[in-house]
């Protein structure tokens, strides 16, 4: 289960990666949201995978028990990236009203003038 786990935190971080490095504003979100979902299942990781097993520990539970911490720590990173992605796209699409372009030039300003790519 853990090769699973650590597989998928790979992956995810992998495209989201290759996705913030993409020169389109839409795809740099979903890049960001990708590893925002990384961190969140190795967050959730952290926290002992237990197959039914309570997230306290108590007199009637036995040995296994699941850490309640990571799982508190999960639910409140998606509720900041929720807004913050949120933010994200208002900003893009203010940026792309206003420009009629979502392209990501990062030029400097000799290269911008010329017309040339840095």
């Amino acid at each position: 289960m853990e090769l699973l786990v650590a597989s998928a935190v790979g992956l995810l971080t992998a495209a989201g990666v290759y996705l913030i490095l993409r020169r389109r504003t839409f795809p740099v979100i979903l890049g960001l949201s990708l590893v925002t979902y990384a961190v969140n299942v190795f967050l959730f990781a952290t926290g002992r995978l237990m197959v039914n097993a309570p997230p306290i520990l108590n007199k009637y539970a036995e040995v296994a028990y699941t850490d309640p911490l990571p799982q508190a720590l999960v639910l409140t990173a998606i509720v900041i990236s929720f807004g913050m992605t949120a933010v994200v796209v208002m900003i893009a699409l203010a940026a792309y009203l206003s420009a009629q372009d979502d392209r990501i030039d990062m030029l400097d300003d000799d290269a911008a003038k010329t017309g040339e790519d840095a």
